[in-house]
């Protein structure tokens, strides 16, 4: 089985996520994609991040009725700081029939030298680069397997979306409309 792994905060989720993982999923012929919000990410600080369960809660929403689409809380409920290796690590112990392809935007492919362990993410995963409008990522970490896949360039930033919320903007057409209502009632983002 063929098995993408998208990790991120999602704060909130956006339909740039999804049309991602779509893309992704077509172009390689993926089985599934595991989207993995981070819990305690090494370079962002958790308490400037929504709580854990409300970004799961949207999560599940954005991908409901789509069952190739599983939102993992491996992170989430793991203790200590996220690291990809290690929810790399824990995916192929526990799903030895998986082929592991990480799913990263083509400047996070960039920085991968950068990142915890890189030598062994690319042990335990293919490194899918996705051309978001920027120039297709490379990485000099030396054995890594690089598939390429483009999909349209599309100006949405969970950061702007926070904004628009804040200063009670629409967001309407940037997250999926579950996500939309949930953002209504809930004060996620107040």
């Amino acid at each position: 089985m063929k098995l993408g792994v998208y990790g991120g905060a999602f704060d909130p989720v956006h339909n740039g996520h999804l049309v991602l993982v779509s893309e992704c999923r077509e172009q390689l012929g993926l089985d599934a994609v595991w989207l993995v919000p981070c819990g305690s990410p090494p370079h962002k600080d958790p308490q400037q991040m929504a709580d854990a369960n409300a970004r799961i809660d949207m999560l599940e929403l954005a991908t409901a009725g789509d069952p190739q689409l599983v939102v993992c809380r491996i992170e989430v409920d793991r203790p200590g700081t996220s690291f990809t290796v290690d929810t790399l690590d824990t995916i192929a112990g526990n799903n030895p029939e998986c082929e592991l392809f990480l799913l990263l935007g083509a400047d996070s492919v960039n920085d991968l030298v950068n990142w915890h362990q890189p030598e062994r993410i690319c042990e335990l995963a293919s490194i899918v680069a996705v051309n978001r409008g920027q120039e297709t990522g490379k990485t000099p970490v030396p054995g890594c397997r690089i598939h390429h896949v483009s999909m349209p360039a599309l100006e949405i930033t969970s950061t702007d979306i926070r904004r628009r919320i804040q200063n009670s903007l629409p967001v309407r057409h940037l997250v999926p409309r579950a996500v939309e209502a949930f953002l209504a009632e809930q004060p996620v983002y107040a």
